[in-house]
């Protein structure tokens, strides 16, 4: 949950969320100070009953994992390696994982569909098997929330929509509160339980259907050359 004078939304447990806005509206540093990379201006964030200005590093890394969209440095590692970092919170100053941990991290490889590329250096990845990478390694750091700033944003239209499908699955059976900020309106309307939408120094909080009900979308979109149908969440260019 986020509260301030200005800003007030919930993500729930078990939802793929997407926060939309224009560029400059804060998308990037509303994630970035709920996953605490910046300070805070105002108000607070919850995850739970917990307020995350007051968690110790070690426990928030347990409760929050993000992934952002430029790649890590590290091209001499595996895929299997890079998704094994996400235990990190769990391994202690050695990093040694146990079994249990290989176990975890071979699992989460096997969620996001990546297990024939477990061996393959990281180098050789495209952007959208790099951003499954990503996402494996978070599943493997066991947050029970997850974000991730633009996360199509270099992948092509199929590859977008695997990804989006990719993490509604993911929220959906993996019980995982997911919150991401994309600029793919559309493909955000058909995949997203709900929509966090920045515009005007408000943030609007609720299902794709009951946006678009009360016009907030019809008003980000605030051109007449493009239809926007209410029932079917689906966008024409005229």
């Amino acid at each position: 949950m986020l509260r301030s004078s200005d800003l007030n939304a919930t993500a729930l447990p078990g939802t793929l969320t997407c926060l939309i806005g224009h560029n400059g509206t804060g998308k990037s540093t509303l994630l970035r100070t709920i996953a605490r990379l910046q300070p805070s201006i105002d108000g607070s964030v919850l995850i739970g009953d917990n307020d995350i200005s007051t968690l110790k590093p070690i426990h928030l890394s347990r409760m929050l994992s993000i992934v952002l969209t430029s790649r890590p440095d590290v091209r001499n590692m595996t895929v299997e390696e890079l998704v094994a970092l996400g235990r990190a919170p769990y391994t202690g100053f050695w990093g040694r994982l146990s079994a249990d941990d290989r176990r975890i991290v071979r699992h989460s490889i096997e969620s996001v569909g990546i297990t024939a590329m477990a061996e393959r250096r990281v180098c050789t990845l495209s952007d959208g098997e790099m951003q499954k990478v990503m996402i494996a390694k978070s599943l493997a750091q066991q947050t029970p929330v997850i974000l991730l700033d633009e996360p199509t944003a270099f992948l092509d239209f199929p590859g977008k929509i695997d990804l989006m499908l990719l993490l509604q699955r993911l929220a959906h059976e993996e019980r995982k509160t997911i919150l991401l900020s994309t600029h793919d309106l559309e493909t955000a309307l058909q995949t997203a339980d709900r929509l966090w939408l920045l515009a005007d120094g408000a943030l609007h909080d609720g299902t794709p259907h009951e946006l678009a009900d009360r016009g907030f979308i019809d008003d980000y979109i605030g051109r007449k050359s493009v239809k926007f149908d209410k029932q079917t969440l689906s966008i024409q260019i005229l």
